[in-house]
């Protein structure tokens, strides 16, 4: 996302082609709805009319004001709805006569979607508001807002609209925090979005009412939303759709944090959104690939996460803007005949009104849950177990037997990856000499077998920037084990991403012999394969328990009983009381050598031409300890004085 331009003249660019779009699109009746649009419609018309608004302060084009005027009254007229749609399940109070937005015209065709429909007509309110007082939004906004209104500049519409907009949006704000349910669809992002819409409609109303609004809007966000925050990777996230982040809306969610934040300046905003953006930089692999959620697994959002990845990037000093964007939605939201669609238009308004600017290099901070060093990452699931590798662009993700998912040693049909205890971390990185920026990560994590004998699966993770080794440890098992290596899917090319059906020539090997590529047979709704046409979210919606659009695929990809896999055999000339296994992911030349040994003080040595690690479990928490290891000494963990031969 941050290699699209955002400077004031390309966003110029942009309000200049959306006015021309909706100057000739803009009905006599003043409706600038796309034709094609048939759902999420009851606020597009206005947020259009947000941007010509906004669009007037940077230019003063003289045909804007009109254009306005005349698409605010069809909103008025046309779009505010104030019986109550049959069939909505979520209200607290009947015929109230308060306004409210819906998501589908017809009454009673889709009423589920009102709630957010009315989030979104509140948010594009209180923007065209902003403008119609004679300023945008910004530092300065409620001084500017307060000498215009005193003053009269009533240029983009006269008192009498703007006092009927300020009314019904105050009117939307209280349908939705007192007529209805808040949240009833427990999605963090329209939430958030409402609390934000409330403490932006308060700089404009009268100073009681404005006192009632925002103590409203932020014991809505202390009770119903931090209060129901859930735990994933380290991280107290806001729920999405019943999970605890999505890689469409937990970006969105980020969106409004920061927007939220940027108008009421309340501390606690800034703190969950720098929370949330560590944890999404977290997840990301390097190349700004991201996979799970539960509603939209492989779904991005696009311009609407900009504010808030640009903002907390600069905040938390990571590069959020790696983040892949849906680039049909790069500037504004588009409709299903690709032109322009006002759904999200006041997350374009806030974008480009905020000064923020990208951090555009990785954080070098440690991060439990990921391994990223170079063109390699590792992004570790809450079992810390990867729920993606990425090497030099191409993504390997978890792969599925016998309907168990992940990475690890797979013995009678049993992968060995669920946690039954406390898992340890430990880590380490060579930070000089010719092999500066050697990073390691020691997961030992407890797991039964099959018979429920219980096994310590150490799994070390080595990487040079540019290559990783997986290194798996485990006592001695059963029957004929390997190693599940995870499912290619994905390489990035250029600014795209293309579903493989194969690595790379060269991109896995193991010192066993190269890895295998093995499909499940046969091929039916609960097998994914990876020369598969379709995506791991359109497989996994197709099992989810609910229609396309409301289902868990997170949940339906579970149902996968087996997909496609790499697959490693354990190392011959191990300790006789162990099975270790090992793949090298990254283009290289030949077979790789890999040795394990145990060494007089009972520690671990793995040795490879490029590094020894060193693993000591003797104490309650493993350490580990990366060497140089210099070629003619791959023999030995140490030099001869028993000193490191390298930096550690």
């Amino acid at each position: 996302m941050h290699d699209l331009p955002d400077d004031p003249a390309a966003y110029d660019e942009v309000l200049a082609r959306v006015t021309e779009e909706a100057l000739a699109r803009l009905t006599p009746a003043g409706n600038l709805e796309s034709p094609a649009a048939d759902d999420d419609i009851g606020d597009t018309s206005l947020g259009v009319t947000a941007l010509l608004a906004l669009a007037w302060h940077r230019t003063k084009d003289p045909r804007l004001p009109e254009a306005v005027r005349r698409s605010t009254a069809f909103h008025l007229r046309e779009r505010v709805y104030r019986t109550d749609n049959p069939g909505y399940p979520n209200l607290r109070t009947q015929h109230s006569g308060l306004p409210y937005a819906r998501y589908v015209l017809a009454p009673g065709a889709h009423p589920i979607g009102d709630w957010p429909s009315t989030v979104w007509a509140l948010l594009q309110a209180v923007n065209v508001l902003d403008a119609a007082r004679g300023t945008a939004r910004g530092e300065a906004h409620e001084a500017a807002c307060g000498e215009a209104h005193e003053a009269g500049d009533w240029q983009l519409c006269d008192r009498e609209q703007y006092d009927e907009l300020l009314s019904v949006a105050h009117g939307y704000w209280r349908w939705l925090t007192e007529v209805t349910y808040f949240n009833p669809q427990a999605a963090a992002n329209q939430a958030i979005g409402c609390v934000t819409g409330g403490l932006m409609l308060a700089a404009h109303l009268p100073e009681a009412a404005a006192g009632a609004v925002r103590a409203c809007a932020l014991r809505l966000y202390e009770t119903e939303i931090r209060a129901h925050r859930v735990h994933d990777r380290g991280a107290l996230l806001p729920p999405e759709h019943g999970g605890a982040y999505d890689n469409n809306y937990g970006p969105i969610s980020l969106s409004f944090l920061a927007q939220a934040h940027r108008v009421s300046g309340e501390q606690v905003f800034a703190d969950d959104g720098d929370e949330l953006a560590r944890y999404l930089d977290a997840r990301l692999a390097g190349s700004g690939f991201d996979i799970g959620g539960p509603r939209y697994s492989e779904q991005h959002s696009a311009f609407e996460s900009v504010l808030g990845l640009r903002y907390f990037s600069a905040r938390i000093g990571a590069d959020l803007g790696r983040y892949r964007g849906d680039t049909r939605w790069s500037r504004h939201a588009v409709a299903a005949d690709g032109g322009l669609d006002g759904h999200f238009a006041f997350m374009l308004v806030w974008q480009i009104q905020d000064t923020a600017r990208w951090h555009r290099t990785p954080s070098e901070a440690p991060a439990r849950h990921q391994l990223r060093a170079g063109t390699v990452t590792v992004s570790f699931d809450e079992r810390l177990t990867p729920a993606l590798i990425e090497v030099a662009g191409t993504v390997v993700i978890p792969a599925a037997v016998n309907r168990q998912h992940g990475f690890g040693p797979v013995s009678e049909g049993h992968l060995l990856c669920r946690p039954m205890g406390r898992i340890r971390v430990a880590e380490a990185r060579v930070t000089e000499g010719r092999t500066a920026g050697l990073t390691a990560k020691l997961i030992t994590t407890p797991v039964v077998t099959r018979d429920h004998t219980l096994r310590h699966v150490r799994t070390l993770y080595v990487t040079d920037g540019s290559r990783l080794w997986l290194t798996a440890v485990v006592e001695r098992l059963p029957g004929t084990p390997y190693l599940l290596g995870g499912l290619p899917y994905v390489t990035a090319e250029g600014d795209r991403l293309r579903r493989i059906a194969a690595p790379p020539e060269g991109f896995a090997n193991a010192p066993a012999g190269n890895v295998r590529l093995t499909h499940p047979e046969p091929p039916d709704p609960t097998v994914f394969l990876s020369t598969s046409p379709t995506t791991q979210e359109t497989a996994a919606f197709a099992l989810a328990a609910d229609p396309r659009g409301y289902g868990d695929p997170d949940e339906g990809w579970g149902h996968i009983v087996a997909t496609s896999a790499l697959e490693a055999s354990p190392l011959a000339d191990t300790p006789d009381d162990l099975h270790v296994f090992a793949i090298r992911y990254g283009a290289a030349d030949g077979r790789p050598e890999l040795r394990v040994e145990r060494t007089a003080e009972g520690r671990l040595s793995i040795v490879t031409p490029e590094f020894t690690a060193l693993v000591d479990e003797r104490e309650p928490d493993p350490t580990v300890t990366l060497t140089v290891t210099l070629t003619e000494q791959v023999s030995s963990p140490a030099g001869a004085d028993g000193s490191d031969p390298g930096g550690r």
